[in-house]
């Protein structure tokens, strides 16, 4: 038959040859079909999962369940045509190379300094949070083991398993947590700088060294004829993992630095790749043939990595695609193959699972609860990190596939703890958002601060001069100017300026803006600010991402550090040149965060409320030129969603820079345009002229008196600026305190308009000027912040149709509540 098969997939269909026969000698052929058919189903079960920020680990559980005799293996002939017995060596082999780079990675997300940074943290609520539910464990084991082992339904052997390793072993499978779900689980809910992702991370390290040496403790147990050789078992892997930490560590550090560039690039050389995978494999093979499991050894040399400019990060962009993607479904493919929910046919073993996910949740939840308590945190801090600590995720399917593997366990203990572990862990994401939403996060950040009590009520109220106060005043509230002396905008302070970085293509037009902005001079109110730049990266759930997110190695200082210099934050090193340039003062911070969370992690970096964020968009271009419904629609777009949240969302005052490529022409239009001897005796990095277009009739709102303010800032540093005013009155009298403004720096030539509605502004600014190139208009985005989906208010779009023919440049601003 074999043959036939062989002879069969040589031909191929044509010649009459069936795929689904197994062949040893083209084992292949359905390894392909296999694969694909397995990636497909978990990637299927991932989207909708997904959408309810559930891990992917549970999809790939799932897909493995679904896989197996429970659902599909249910269809007559399914297992036996799609996962025939002949072929489950080849995957199994390939499943448990996977697994073993995947421990490999999970070893180089354990930062060990991180967790000495914040051992006492560590110690305590990684240990209490293991203890209590190790003791549950134990307790429930005596009652499985007398109901599926000494029964003998489920034994398969005639020699069942000591009840000591049983009850270890059970303990441990209740009292673990998955160290790389939680990790993830942190970054998707913007955790990883609060306090309670702080304690969860260092407390989650803790677990998860201590869980897999007493995993090791068990397997050598099991493994063991005598109790003694249980004992060399142990030395002999803890004299390998301190031989690995101790000599092979240094050795590793001395040759990558000797003959290689790794360590200070943070990139690793193919060769530096290949000595590192050699000793996974070597570590591996070690572990296992001593009686453990080469999953420890991997572990082991993950856990002994350099971490020096983010080189772990690179060694995990190298392998994380063929493993996550690839290895690790084919992984719990073959756990699935092993569930088969319909053994569970018995009350009794519904009772026991009810049991054991009661058990594993109160014991993980309480000892997180009474742990984190000890280190002071609040109640309801200290409650998300015991819900936080209880998720299992993968390592609970690894931890229970050795136990089986190991005899151990029987299929339907088996699938009782899988069971618990996608329960527990589906339960992880959304019982943490309802105990520490992000309203309560939000008030809790204000009460830390002292700016509040308990209770809400604001403490600061004193320290502020009356000059200050009025300006404030002034940017908090819309007031009427009739009779209102407007220079007391010049009282008013930017306290910072925070640049939202996202893409290259924007830069050129920031930059003349930032020069512009932040110049100061000697006169008293043409103050310095304070320069702040993010580049904001989407978060993903590739490893590496996590990695970057968790291994706070990007600091906020004001310097861009080394290792920011070497990764892929190339705008940031450019901000921080042309401001150091510039002689300000400026700080950078590179953010990964999913795209929910992005105005969660931007307001994060707003010090006051009197910063100004600045983000930046591309006019969009329409065959139709009156564009107000269709830029209005473009809220769908993720660029345009994040700035309509910041307008609703920020912190602080919020503007966004609408800057327009229609104007690159050609050399021709631009000598035609007087555009080369205009500009040679300008600086290159300016705006050739301010504009502000003022629309409310002499009834200014604060995101209009914000404009004006920054028109009035960058009118020190210019020598043109022209204020339009819309309104129906054309009174003279706002004219004048505007012109009084303005007017501060002598040399400024000031123009200012009163235009009766925007046809006529549109007919002014055409014919003012043959070009508008590296011109800015500056407005406000005067929409309501409740029930409006509109992007920008009609007074921004209609000039956002206009710079499509004239080549301006917008920025729209709206002040903070």
């Amino acid at each position: 038959m074999a043959q036939d098969a062989s002879s069969g997939s040589t031909a191929g269909i044509v010649a009459g040859g069936n795929p689904f026969d197994y062949s040893s000698s083209a084992p292949y052929t359905l390894f392909l079909f296999q694969a694909v058919f397995i990636i497909l189903i978990c990637q299927a079960l991932h989207y909708p999962l997904s959408k309810l920020r559930q891990p992917r680990v549970i999809a790939e559980v799932i897909g493995g369940i679904v896989l197996g005799p429970s659902v599909l293996g249910r269809i007559p002939n399914f297992t036996q045509t799609c996962f025939p017995s002949s072929s489950i060596p080849g995957l199994t082999l390939l499943a448990n190379i996977g697994i073993i780079l995947f421990l490999f990675i999970l070893g180089l997300e354990v930062d060990l300094s991180f967790m000495k940074k914040h051992l006492t943290a560590a110690l305590s609520v990684g240990l209490i949070n293991m203890a209590i539910p190790f003791a549950l464990g134990c307790g429930i084991a005596r009652g499985i083991y007398n109901d599926y082992v000494l029964e003998g339904d489920d034994s398969e052997s005639n020699d069942p398993v000591k009840f000591t390793t049983y009850m270890v072993f059970i303990a441990v499978a209740m009292c673990i947590t998955a160290f790389p779900v939680l990790a993830r689980i942190l970054t998707e809910l913007n955790l990883i700088g609060d306090r309670v992702g702080t304690i969860v991370l260092a407390a989650g390290i803790m677990n998860d060294l201590t869980g897999w040496i007493l995993l090791a403790l068990v397997v050598s147990l099991a493994n063991a004829t005598k109790s003694v050789n249980t004992v060399y078992i142990l030395l002999l892997a803890v004299g390998w993992f301190l031989f690995l930490y101790f000599l092979v560590k240094k050795v590793m550090y001395f040759l990558l630095r000797r003959f290689t560039n790794d360590l200070s690039t943070g990139e690793p050389s193919q060769i530096s790749i290949l000595f590192i995978l050699l000793l996974v494999f070597t570590s591996s093979w070690f572990t296992d043939i001593i009686g453990v499991h080469p999953i420890f050894g991997a572990f082991m040399a993950g856990v002994i990595v350099p971490r020096d400019n983010g080189y772990v990060i690179k060694i995990t962009e190298k392998l994380e695609d063929l493993v996550h993607i690839v290895l690790i479904p084919i992984y719990f493919a073959i756990a699935g193959l092993n569930v088969n929910l319909g053994l569970l046919n018995r009350g009794l073993d519904w009772a026991y699972i009810v049991g054991i996910i009661l058990l594993a949740m109160f014991g993980k939840i309480v000892g997180g609860l009474f742990a984190a308590k000890l280190n002071k945190l609040l109640w309801r801090e200290s409650l998300a990190v015991g819900i936080l600590m209880s998720c299992k995720g993968i390592v609970e399917i690894v931890v229970l596939n050795v136990g089986l593997s190991s005899g151990i366990i029987s299929q339907r203990v088996y699938s009782m703890f899988v069971v618990m572990a996608l329960i527990t862990t589906l339960s992880t994401t959304p019982l943490t958002i309802w105990v520490y939403p992000i309203s309560y996060r939000t008030k809790l950040e204000k009460y830390l601060k002292k700016e509040i009590t308990w209770d809400g009520k604001s403490l600061v109220t004193e320290g502020h001069d009356d000059e200050h106060d009025d300006s404030l005043s002034l940017l908090t509230e819309t007031k009427s100017l009739e009779g209102k002396n407007i220079e007391s905008l010049g009282n008013f302070r930017i306290t910072k300026l925070i640049i939202l970085m996202k893409n290259i293509e924007s830069i050129s037009h920031i930059m003349p803006l930032l020069h512009d902005i932040t110049t100061s001079s000697e006169l008293e109110n043409n103050y310095p600010i304070d320069v702040k730049a993010i580049q904001l990266r989407e978060f993903t759930s590739r490893t590496s991402h996590l990695l970057e997110a968790s291994s706070h190695t990007v600091e906020e200082d004001s310097n861009v550090p080394l290792d920011l210099e070497q990764s892929n934050v190339s705008l940031l090193v450019i901000m921080k040149m042309f401001n150091d340039l510039m002689g300000n003062h400026f700080s950078s911070k590179s953010i990964l965060s999913s795209f929910r969370n992005h105005v969660f992690s931007i307001n994060d970096q707003v010090s006051e409320v009197s910063n100004l964020l600045i983000a930046s968009m591309k006019i969009p271009i329409f065959k139709d030129r009156h564009i107000y419904s269709e830029v209005n629609s473009q809220v769908d777009s993720s660029d345009a969603l994040l700035v309509k949240r910041l307008f609703s969302s920020s912190k602080c005052h919020f503007g966004v820079l609408m800057y327009n490529d229609m104007n690159r022409g050609t050399y021709e239009d631009r000598e035609d345009a007087h555009f080369i001897s205009a500009e040679r005796t300008r600086p290159f990095f300016t705006v050739k002229s301010a504009n502000i277009v003022l629309n409310q009739d002499n009834l200014l709102c604060s995101s209009d008196l914000l404009a004006l303010h920054v028109v009035y800032k960058l009118a020190f540093n210019l020598t043109e600026i022209n204020v339009y005013i819309i309104s129906s009155s054309k009174s003279t009298g706002f004219a004048k305190q505007i012109e009084c403004l303005l007017s501060e720096k002598e040399d400024v030539k000031l123009s200012i308009n009163l235009k009766k509605d925007f046809n006529e502004l549109e007919e002014c600014i055409v014919k003012s000027k043959l070009s508008h190139e590296k011109e800015l208009f500056v407005v406000a985005n005067n929409i309501a912040k409740e029930n409006d989906d509109r992007l920008f208010s009609e007074e921004v779009v209609r000039l956002l149709d206009i710079s499509l023919t004239q080549g301006f440049n917008v920025l729209a601003l709206r002040a903070a509540n």
